[in-house]
């Protein structure tokens, strides 16, 4: 079967997004090292605009789009950072964004989506799902839909961040990426397969969210609704038709850690590194140094895919790390 999305694919949106989305630094820590007892790298995209990696796919799926079919609107669903993303790509190529948002999203991430200009719609996440309600909103309005992961211009704009990081450490033995549907995971295992084919790479995801899990180690797709995990961008209820193939196709084996850990490394990042990390951001970091991925003597690319965190939700974490 034909995969929808190749390394050309994630050549051509770096193209795309020269100029565009900042080329994010690479950092290393040799705490984290004796830690580990790895060479670890931390590719940074909370340094990225808008504070997470998906600048890079709403940008590349919105300029595809607004070229193919001239569109005036755009709507999407996302619990915040995608949010972000696709309202300021909207503005700076002149469409209108319109964002479907929980009610329980962060308020810095509601709070920066309107900054930027979007139309934000919230719903309650206990009575409908977010796919469902904007379904029922591009019909009534026509508006096309650049949904968070499972679209293939998406998961080739993420996987820039993969090659970037591949460009500036070469010698990557694993790479440690954050999953929630799939999006970064599966366009970063694209660029680490063709840049270095022997570099292992796994996907990791919260215990309480692990349907990306179960579906790699079945073989069968399994969902989760609305998981109690403070990882909010790995709530999404599975991988996606365009995401599922692909991991199945590029990435090595998929692990979970727990709220303790994933705690645990925001707390590290946060104090040792000096790096405003979310949650979600500190899944491939907590996966080494919690153990559940061991890489003694190898180098080790892990991916913080944002910082766009609530301050006041950070401290209450950190009170019982």
């Amino acid at each position: 079967m034909a995969l929808p999305v190749t390394y050309d694919h994630v050549a051509q949106a770096a193209q795309r997004l020269d100029g565009i989305a900042h080329r994010t630094p690479v950092l290393t820590s040799r705490t984290l090292d004796a830690r580990t007892q790895a060479a670890v790298a931390l590719k940074c995209e909370n340094f990225q605009r808008t504070g997470a990696f998906k600048i890079r796919g709403a940008y590349n799926a919105l300029t595809r789009l607004v070229a193919d079919t001239e569109a005036t609107d755009v709507l999407t669903y996302s619990s915040g950072n995608h949010a972000q993303a696709v309202a300021l790509a909207a503005r700076e190529l002149g469409v209108a964004a319109h964002i479907i948002m929980p009610e329980n999203a962060p308020t810095v991430k509601l709070d920066a989506t309107a900054g930027y200009g979007a139309d934000i719609i919230t719903y309650d996440p206990e009575a409908t799902t977010r796919e469902a309600l904007a379904d029922d909103v591009a019909t009534t309005h026509g508006w096309p839909i650049i949904p968070p992961y499972d679209h293939p211009d998406v998961v080739a704009g993420q996987g820039t961040v993969g090659d970037e990081l591949l460009t500036d450490v070469p010698e990557l033995d694993m790479l440690l990426v954050c999953c929630g549907g799939g999006g970064l995971l599966s366009g970063c295992a694209i660029a680490a397969k063709e840049r270095a084919p022997g570099c292992t790479v796994i996907g990791v995801e919260p215990a309480r969210a692990d349907d990306a899990t179960r579906s790699f180690h079945t073989g069968r797709l399994h969902t989760v609704h609305n998981p109690d995990t403070i990882a909010d961008g790995a709530r999404t209820p599975s991988l996606g038709e365009v995401t599922f193939p692909l991991v199945q196709a590029h990435v090595d084996d998929m692990v979970t850690v727990s709220e303790a850990a994933i705690k645990r490394a925001m707390y590290f990042l946060w104090t040792r590194m000096k790096l405003v990390v979310e949650p979600t951001g500190a899944l491939a970091t907590a996966a080494l140094l919690s153990g559940a991925v061991g890489a003694p003597g190898q180098t080790v690319g892990a991916i913080i895919s944002g910082g766009n965190v609530d301050m006041a939700r950070a401290a209450a974490l950190f009170e019982d790390v």
